[in-house]
């Protein structure tokens, strides 16, 4: 078992052994990249929002809210997916799935579906 570190969160860092330092940046490095993706998104919401486009007004308000929602979804499940894959490289155990990437594609259709509603 790895010795006990004042790093947080101690439920990631208290598990297993240390890692390679490099897949450990690697995943930090993935962790950043997706939250910039939700930070996009975020931003996109607020745009589309503050914005003056045309067609109507509700729908255009729901896909707004849809993308900050989104983005805050995204944000909290790149942590949850950085911490899950921490554990599982300290625990020398298999990487986990990457369910994160198909329900990003989904929701991203889906919002490309619906901007093209919006805006033609």
């Amino acid at each position: 078992m790895g010795r006990v570190t004042s790093r947080q969160p101690r439920w990631v860092y208290d598990e297993g052994d240390e890692p390679d330092p490099r897949f450990t940046l690697a995943n930090e490095r993935t962790f950043l990249a997706w939250v910039r993706t939700s930070l996009a998104m975020v931003a996109g919401g607020v745009a589309l929002h503050a914005l003056t486009t045309p067609g109507p007004h509700g729908l255009r308000t729901v896909l707004a809210v849809g993308l900050v929602v989104l983005g805050a979804v995204v944000g909290v499940g790149s942590f949850a997916r950085w911490a899950r894959v921490e554990r599982a490289m300290r625990r020398h155990e298999p990487l986990p799935s990457f369910g994160l990437g198909l329900a990003m594609t989904v929701a991203l259709v889906v919002v490309a579906v619906m901007l093209v509603v919006v805006l033609v």
